[in-house]
């Protein structure tokens, strides 16, 4: 057996993807810890690197096919690369959601060109005609879906939930829409009309769907729209006999179901909610020079970092609760060198890490991991709330929501029933804000106006330097 034989033998293809397969999963183990991630991260890659090669050693590819191929990875690194380099931690949500975007695209796309491929007719073989199906319905969907998810998340479009006259029964009928075209194609018309009609019903289904959910579900929107890409690629690599389609989709599709399910779980909400419901818009900022009025109504105490900074030097234990305007500030490296002044007088330090905090599943410990964080100071919500009975001083970094007590007390409360963390709990409670405006559900938050809290206003980054600052000549 010749070399180029044996490299195309499809024993030697079907190895290849095996070892493949097997990176995928080692890598994806290793994601659970920020200590491992990126090593994780290196592993899944190459493991995909094994499976392109794999893919390319099919017989029947000719120099036109690798031409194509090769115009595509010379664009995709192009742009790829720099976006990834030179994207900012406060706006990773925004590209997740973008770059999970593009995987449902392509996977449209790709059951596209396998459908003119088969010129129109896929009622001979069922087996592939409806993976194909499935896959151009639900990678279109996930692909308009997340660009809306980019929008809101950038700010392009509106965090608030943008309603829809009648949207329940108008995406009903977008979907019996794409799903009748569907039919009508697999039961043997080879219009590709109707296959254009799918796309696009299901790129409006995809917009309509997303625009109602507002800004503080968008967790949960990114990893549903994430399970959808990986369930379409699933559905394409079955329709192609693609192997490392299927697995790596079905990989995707399943941590994504599960991570969604983990995240609305933490939100004390059904993904049916999530997804049929408008909460989390943004509200109107509140002036902190006068924060009483409204529901909550109190006066706030305000202070000073000066003073911040000698309430934590008497403390024994500090639990930092990091939110997403830590992300807008960027200030996760001046949180680090706080936490290691007051580790130098002896002061144990913590990081409460809330499972929705920020604008995507473990935004916040991307974030202190970035910052050096030891991971063994990061605490999950259900570790850390005992341990606010007996801590000194919690310091709150732009979290809001998550922070809210009316999720527990307040029976008529939107959020009531949201797992919280229960920093209210603390002897002292110090809240690092740019004003007293509410966070995405749109309800003021009690904690802001609690007998054991002060306000710290301004610049996040700017506050904590100050108080490292202040420490140091303590």
């Amino acid at each position: 057996m010749t070399a180029a034989a044996f490299f195309q033998d499809i024993d030697f293809i079907a190895a290849c993807y095996v070892v493949a397969f097997s990176l995928f999963i080692t890598g994806l183990a290793k994601l659970t810890s920020p200590t491992t991630a990126v090593q994780g991260n290196k592993i899944a890659a190459f493991g995909m690197l094994i499976a392109v090669l794999a893919t390319l050693l099919e017989p029947g590819l000719d120099g036109s096919d690798f031409l194509l191929i090769a115009i595509g990875l010379i664009i995709g690194t192009a742009v790829g690369v720099p976006a990834a380099r030179n994207v900012k931690m406060t706006a990773m949500p925004q590209m997740v959601a973008l770059f999970n975007g593009v995987g449902g695209g392509a996977v449209a796309l790709i059951a596209w060109a396998e459908f003119r491929q088969r010129g129109g007719d896929l009622s001979d073989d069922l087996a592939v005609g409806i993976p194909l199906v499935f896959a151009a319905v639900v990678g279109s969907i996930s692909f308009w879906g997340s660009n809306i998810a980019f929008g809101k998340l950038q700010g392009l479009i509106s965090g608030s939930p943008v309603k829809i006259p009648a949207g329940l029964f108008v995406n009903i009928a977008l979907l019996a829409a794409a799903v009748g075209a569907g039919v009508a194609i697999l039961l043997g018309s080879t219009s590709e009309g109707l296959f254009v009609l799918i796309l696009v019903a299901a790129a409006v289904l995809g917009n309509l769907a997303v625009l109602p959910i507002g800004g503080a579900d968008m967790p949960v929107v990114i990893s549903t729209l994430n399970a959808f890409t990986g369930l379409s690629a699933a559905a394409a690599g079955i329709a192609l006999g693609n192997y490392a389609l299927i697995v790596a989709g079905m990989i995707v599709g399943a941590s994504g179901t599960i991570l969604t399910d983990q995240m609305a779980k933490a939100m004390n909400r059904s993904i049916g909610s999530v997804l049929l419901g408008g909460f989390g818009g943004e509200a109107p900022g509140i002036d902190p020079a006068h924060p009483g009025g409204g529901e909550t109504g109190g006066t706030v105490r305000s202070t000073s970092a000066a003073d911040v900074a000698i309430l934590l030097a008497y403390a024994r234990q500090v639990v930092v609760v990091p939110g997403y305007g830590m992300a807008v500030a960027q200030a996760q490296h001046s949180v680090r060198e706080m936490a290691k002044a007051l580790e130098k007088k002896g002061i144990e330090v913590k990081y409460a890490i809330h499972p929705v905090a920020g604008r995507m599943p473990g935004h916040m410990n991307v974030l202190l991991a970035e910052a050096d964080v030891p991971y063994d100071q990061l605490k999950e919500m259900d570790d850390i709330n005992p341990e606010f009975g007996r801590t000194d001083v919690s310091l709150v970094i732009g979290a809001n929501d998550v922070t809210n007590p009316d999720a527990r007390l307040k029976a008529d409360s939107p959020i009531y029933g949201m797992p919280i963390l229960n920093v209210d709990e603390s002897k002292q409670v110090i809240v690092l804000k740019r004003s007293m405006a509410s966070g995405f559900a749109g309800i003021e938050n009690p904690l802001f106006y609690g007998e054991k809290t002060q306000m710290l206003f301004g610049d996040a980054k700017a506050s904590v330097s100050e108080i490292t600052s202040e420490l140091g000549h303590l």
